[in-house]
């Protein structure tokens, strides 16, 4: 069984992995409250509780959150009081970095990978680096986890040498598998069925720009995807209005639309699945769209493009949205499909904000789960 992880401080120098666990608890108490002081103290050098380019609200923490869970493999591991503090972490990484430059010394991650990458990879090797770490890649794009070795042995022999493991894999049963399997911390950088730490990022950008999400109106436009079902469940916890808009046939899983509806029950969120762009664009704060043929459907790309014609995110449509929207896109963008050119590269767009915070965000979250 893992131990509940949180804001944690450096690693004793040469620590094993498989021993960690017992250490790693021990220091959570100190390390939550050095987190909880660099958050404050950071929050204390802005004006009104922001700086100058943030508007997420910065209080002093009066008290922290129940730790997550030892892994993040569908978000729903962090309630909405966990996710807040790991912003409040993710603003003070982002503010004050040479703070954190040593908090994972002699801490290694390994990154598993079944699908190409280039901002979760980078993000996450370059955010385990800043903070003392290091990083091993492991490239499986051409031969798949579970192929050449049981994955419950990946797992076991990994837990022996590294401290967290970051798995991009094409089908969600494979990072649960690795997670039951392994004693170290398992974070989800995309599956077939959820993509956390996108959806972690994209609604700490949202936060920055507006100063609050509770309330947000974010219309999704396009394929009811992992990207898509990692709204829905963190916007829902999140208190944000979703509208998501597909063709017939496209929407969300019913079983992920369920659970978000019921945590935005929870959190005066609201969650509605539509098929018209315009219904759900109208009046919209954020417009977020995404590939209309995720990778591992790229056979069914020419079908595709035919049904989601009308799905394309561009000038007119955000013209319907509020007068402030901004637009969003995981990337990377099939310029021309979901999005036209001229919206990609507008002002209107913050594609480039969102693709920067993924590496504070993940900061953040390497520092709560594997401190």
């Amino acid at each position: 069984m893992k131990t509940p992880l949180n804001f944690a401080g450096p690693a004793a120098p040469g620590a094993m992995p498989g021993a960690a666990s017992t250490a790693m608890a021990s220091r959570a108490a100190a390390s939550r409250a050095a987190a909880s002081r660099a958050a404050a103290s950071s929050a204390a050098e802005w004006s009104g509780g922001r700086d100058a380019t943030s508007k997420i609200r910065t209080p002093a923490l009066a008290g922290p959150a129940a730790p997550p869970a030892g892994d993040l493999l569908t978000g729903g591991e962090f309630s909405a009081a966990q996710i807040s503090e790991l912003f409040q972490l993710a603003l003070a990484v982002k503010r004050h970095a040479p703070r954190f430059r040593s908090a994972l010394a002699g801490r290694f991650l390994a990154l598993i990978f079944e699908k190409p990458s280039l901002r979760t990879r980078v993000t996450f090797e370059v955010g385990m680096q800043s903070l003392g770490g290091g990083a091993v890649f492991l490239d499986h794009t051409a031969t798949r986890l579970g192929a050449r070795e049981a994955v419950g042995d990946v797992a076991r022999s990994l837990e022996c040498w590294v401290h967290g493991l970051v798995v991009r894999t094409f089908e969600q049963a494979v990072v649960e598998e690795l997670a039951q399997s392994a004693s170290i911390p398992v974070i989800n950088a995309l599956s077939d069925r959820y993509h956390p730490c996108q959806a972690f990022g994209d609604f700490f950008t949202l936060e920055e720009r507006f100063g609050g999400l509770r309330g947000l109106k974010l219309a999704y436009v396009g394929d009811g995807n992992n990207v898509c079902h990692s709204l829905m469940l963190t916007g829902a916890r999140l208190g944000v209005h979703l509208r998501v808009a597909t063709p017939a046939g496209y929407a969300p899983d019913a079983a992920v639309a369920a659970e978000a509806r019921q945590a935005a029950k929870e959190n005066r969120g609201r969650v509605e699945i539509l098929t018209s762009p315009e219904e759900a664009v109208a009046g919209a704060q954020a417009v977020y769209t995404d590939v209309w043929a995720s990778m591992g459907r790229e056979e069914e790309a020419a079908q595709r493009q035919q049904i989601f014609a009308g799905y394309q995110v561009n000038d007119r449509l955000l013209d319907a949205a509020a007068p402030d929207a901004v637009f969003l896109h995981c990337l990377p963008a099939h310029r021309g499909m979901e999005v036209s050119s001229a919206l990609l590269d507008s002002p209107r767009s913050i594609v480039y904000h969102q693709a920067e915070n993924r590496l504070h965000v993940q900061k953040a979250l390497l520092l709560t789960l594997l401190g």
